[in-house]
Parts: C-alpha cells; structure tokens; sequence
C-alpha cells in the first residue's frame, strides 16, 4: 500500500470581513470530511463568523503553516492583520486593505511551498479601490504577486463545475477593452491554458471549442471580421502544437454543445460570455480555478453577498466545492 506523503495545509482567506466569506470559510472547513485547512485573516472577522455558523470549534493562531496540527474541534488561523469588527454589509476601505493583505500572504506561503494550495473567500472590487489597491480582483493580483509576469506568463480564469469548463480571453475589463485585448497572443495563451488546465483535471487530450466574439461567430465576415482575422489563426497555430481545438463557434450554442459532452472545455472571449452560462447553472456548484501559476488557487463563483452576510444564511456549497477542487488538484500536482 502506497502511502501518501504529508501535504501542507490548504490556505484558506477570509475575503472582505464585511461579507459572507469568513462565514462559508468556516462553514466549509469545520465539516468533519474536509481536507487540512489553515485560515488566513483578521480573527476578529474569524471568530465572529465562528460564533455564527460553530460555536464549538476553537481558533488557534498559529504564526506559520508548519505549526499547525491537525486537530479535531480546531482550525489554525494566521493573522495577517489585526482590526476591529467590521459592520457586515458596508464598502470600507479597511475592509479591502484586510482583504487585500490575507492574500498577499496567503501567496507569499504558497510560492515557497509551504501550502498545497489557496482559496479566496470573495472579495469586494469597490472595497479594494477604496484602499487603493490597483486590482480588480483575484485573478489580476495573483498574477502579479505570483512572479508570472517576471517570467513573462499571464494567467487565465477557468470556470468550472461538474457539467462545464469555460476559460476566458479576458476579464475584469469593460465591453469595449475586451473586444481590443482579445488579439492573437491572447486567443492562443487562452487556448494553451484550457489544455494545460484540462489536464491538470486529469484529460489528456482535451477537446477545446473557442466561442467567436460576434453573433454567429461572425457569420463569415458578415457581423464581422475578429473570428477571420485573429481566432481561426490562433486555432490553426494551436492545432499545429497537436492540441485538439476546434472553432470558433457560435457563443449561442457553444455552451449547449459542451453541456452534452462534445467538448471539455470552451474558451470564452469575455467575462460575461463565459460567466453567464457557469452561473446560470446555480451558484453554489461553480467554482473558480486561476490557470496558469506556479500553485494550486480556486475559489467559490459568487461574491461578498452584502445583502445577506451576518445572517447565517449563506450557502457554503461554492467554497466547499472549491477546497474539495484544489486539494484535488494540489494532490494531482505531487503525484
């Protein structure tokens, strides 16, 4: 019998302490067939959120990942940084300087190895402006943070649940930037992450559709030209790399075709093209995988959720299917 060797803990941050996030982070690892798990955080955003979702567990801080054991009725926490309570539901910018500063921790243990793997709790991108952080949101942090672009790699946003995996050309920008960034280079590093993301799922040969940018994916230069001119060539050059992808299909039915198993994963050209049909299949079974990194990172596909956070209410199942993602992933990473 093959015996595997100890993994460090998975990095678990709060997200904006103002939200739902330290509550599904706690929700999600005190469930007794969870993976090893490390919070990492304000814990007055911890406790707080423990008192609420379990009240039995015990927070232990801890000051690095290889202090903490694994014991039942506790979760280790590192305190990136100490605050007062945050009222639930309010935009501050302390609240997304905390946010911000889990992370950059959480990315510091996880780039000298000393976690499998990270999972963000939402954030909120009005909380990290007002800090003044130069992020939109996770993606766009990790991949500075990380050291990807110093060795001139960009990183890409997977969206996937049991049913589908969509990858995007590009992300937090408006309608109009989006169409400008969607260029050559872009299509083909979207496309080289799908297979190399589909197969750190396990598929060795991933069949990839790329979704055009125009209604019928441009009905041959007639909606217009993108799909001619800048996808069918990034296809060609990564059919000529021997990946299968085809495309660029109809956004309209790409996701349907997926759906029913005729492709692994689809690569969307902007946010809400992909997000839409993730999304519509219910919140609580999406996640959100960074490709493209040196580490494991996932995190649940919903956000902050203002509305309802401090209530009890919030549903884990997102964050308990990201954990569940990157320790599998993680474990697929060692071996």
């Amino acid at each position: 019998m093959t015996v595997e060797p100890t993994r460090p803990p998975l990095a678990v941050t709060l997200g904006d302490p103002a939200g739902i996030g330290p509550e599904i982070a706690l929700r999600a690892v005190t469930r007794p067939d969870a993976p090893h798990c490390l919070l990492i955080g304000p814990p007055a955003a911890a406790a707080r959120a423990r008192d609420l979702v379990s009240p039995k567990t015990q927070l232990r801080a801890v000051d690095a990942p290889e202090h903490c054991v694994r014991t039942p009725g506790t979760i280790d926490i590192i305190t990136s940084s100490r605050s007062k309570v945050h009222p639930y539901g309010q935009i501050s910018a302390e609240a997304g300087q905390l946010a911000h500063e889990a992370v950059m921790t959480a990315v510091a243990l996880a780039k000298a190895g000393r976690v499998s793997g990270i999972v963000t709790a939402p954030i909120h991108k009005e909380a990290l402006s007002k800090a003044g952080v130069p992020f939109p949101g996770h993606t766009e942090m990790l991949e500075k943070y990380s050291g990807v672009l110093e060795t001139g790699g960009r990183v890409a946003m997977m969206l996937a649940n049991e049913e589908l995996r969509v990858v995007l050309v590009t992300i937090h920008v408006s309608l109009r930037e989006a169409v400008e960034q969607a260029d050559y280079a872009a299509q083909l590093r979207a496309i080289r992450l799908a297979h190399k993301g589909c197969q750190a799922f396990g598929i060795g040969s991933p069949r990839i559709a790329v979704a055009g940018l125009n209604p019928h994916a441009g009905e041959g230069g007639l909606f217009g030209r993108e799909e001619i001119d800048i996808i069918r060539p990034a296809i060609e050059a990564a059919q000529a790399d021997g990946m299968n992808v085809s495309g660029p299909w109809p956004g309209d039915t790409v996701f349907m075709q997926a759906r029913q198993g005729k492709f692994d994963v689809v690569v969307a050209q902007y946010h809400d093209q992909g997000l839409i049909p993730i999304k519509y299949m219910g919140l609580d079974k999406g996640v959100n995988v960074t490709l493209g990194l040196p580490f494991v990172r996932t995190s649940p596909d919903h956000g902050t959720a203002f509305d309802i956070a401090g209530k009890g209410v919030a549903d884990a199942s997102s964050m308990i299917a990201a954990i569940t993602m990157a320790d599998r992933m993680s474990r697929a990473r060692r071996g």
